[in-house]
């Protein structure tokens, strides 16, 4: 019953124009990650993917930092359709780029394509809240979060299978052309819903704040970005799960593949009760304190004696990531536009950070002792999760934010009226 909320949100004509069109692009980049992985293994090697993998993260990173104004300038649904546009070419000719220009040329363009990326993301998540009303947040925060989730499960094996039928290049066209689908739907909604906009004029530079300023009045949301950081670091040891499966339970690669699976499979089921279900109030900490319930399941597992204690510790670990996601999306799109959109470009910029540096050297050392690995990052990250949420809730605002008023215009609303 919690996914009528989906049902009545995608019988606006706005939202289910954007949630088809990004379900598609968000498929294209799921098999473009694969597919640009196997091709840097295939023409050069392993550790050609790190590089494609570190490539893929600097422009987060460097924008977050200090492109503060270059991200504000596609506050819009026709310049985000702009960026995808180019992104299509960029994944149409990486290709080609490998085999003419070797490497660095293909490095070079996987760069580009990770600015535009850059650009393209927070815009859109700042965005999509003025898509429906102030009540209706929550909800189409779990809507776009379930297109993602269901791409991660089909992304990979539709690559894989698309791969067995057809060459590298023609994948590599195919992901391009899920972006052009992308981008007529955001001209479409552009054109459907022109209230559906940021006020981010280069001239206006009141209304973009930096984000010192920011996390300096808001710390309860300084904190919930810090713990997700640190949350995605502690993360980054479920790379050394084919160890554990292998030394603690005697196992292969078929036990792998099912706990990813039941990650998967709990994430979904999860994800109507994250989108539809009423949350606190205080957002920040209870965003803390489920990251320290996903720890505590990373931990158990270092416990874990079977397969079956791990599948059912996967679902879940799975399950707490739509609580995770929503929970945060929802917080920061109570902030105005532009408000909206720095928070989530630095929110952007520190998992990238963390994710970057952590893959650098945790899988390794994981490697050697899995499950102390699992032990130690699990309770860690519930060490974190509680301080965090008894800090965001010591630095709640005593009362309503200001700042947090103007969220949702109600163009769905309106579109629908019409």
């Amino acid at each position: 019953m919690v996914i009528l909320g989906y049902v009545r949100l995608l019988r606006s004509r706005s939202v289910l124009t954007l949630w088809v069109g990004q379900a598609l692009s968000v498929f294209g980049d799921r098999l473009y990650a694969m597919a640009v992985m196997w091709i840097a293994f295939e023409e050069s090697g392993a550790f050609a993917m790190g590089l494609v993998a570190i490539a893929e993260s600097v422009p987060y990173i460097v924008l977050g930092t200090v492109g503060r104004r270059i991200v504000g300038r596609f506050g819009s649904l026709r310049a985000l359709a702009a960026v995808d546009v180019v992104r299509a070419a960029l994944v149409a000719a990486l290709p080609l780029a490998w085999s003419h220009l070797g490497l660095a040329g293909a490095l070079a363009l996987v760069l580009v394509a990770g600015f535009a990326g850059a650009v393209f993301d927070p815009n859109l998540g700042a965005l999509t809240p003025e898509l429906v009303e102030k009540r209706d947040v929550q909800t189409v925060s779990g809507l776009m979060d379930l297109s993602g989730r269901i791409a991660r499960i089909a992304g990979p094996g539709a690559a894989g299978l698309l791969l067995a039928v057809m060459p590298m290049t023609t994948l590599f066209w195919l992901d391009g052309a899920t972006f052009l689908v992308s981008a007529a739907a955001l001209v479409v909604l552009a054109r459907r819903s022109p209230t559906v906009r940021q006020d981010l004029a280069p001239e206006k530079e009141t209304v973009r704040p930096q984000a010192r300023t920011l996390l300096r009045t808001r710390p309860d949301t300084g904190i919930a970005i810090g713990v997700h950081g640190i949350g995605i670091a502690a993360h980054t040891v479920a790379l050394a799960l084919p160890a554990f499966i292998t030394v603690q339970l005697g196992a292969g690669a078929g036990t792998y593949g099912a706990a990813l699976a039941a990650t998967g499979a709990g994430a979904l089921a999860a994800n109507g009760l994250a989108g539809n279900l009423r949350l606190p109030p205080n957002l920040p900490a209870f965003y803390c304190l489920a990251w320290a319930v996903s720890g505590a399941a990373l931990a158990a597992i270092a416990l874990a004696g079977s397969v079956p204690a791990l599948l059912a510790l996967s679902v879940l670990l799975g399950a707490v990531n739509p609580f995770v996601q929503v929970t945060l999306v929802t917080h920061l799109s109570g902030f105005p536009p532009a408000h909206r959109l720095r928070l989530m470009s630095v929110d952007l910029t520190v998992i990238r950070t963390a994710g970057t540096v952590s893959m650098l050297f945790v899988p390794a050392l994981a490697a050697n002792r899995p499950s102390l690995a699992f032990a130690v990052a699990g309770l860690g990250l519930v060490g974190v999760g509680l301080v965090g949420a008894v800090l965001a809730a010591r630095w709640a605002p005593a009362g309503p934010v200001s700042d947090q008023e103007p969220v949702g215009t109600g163009a769905s609303e309106r579109a629908r009226g019409r």
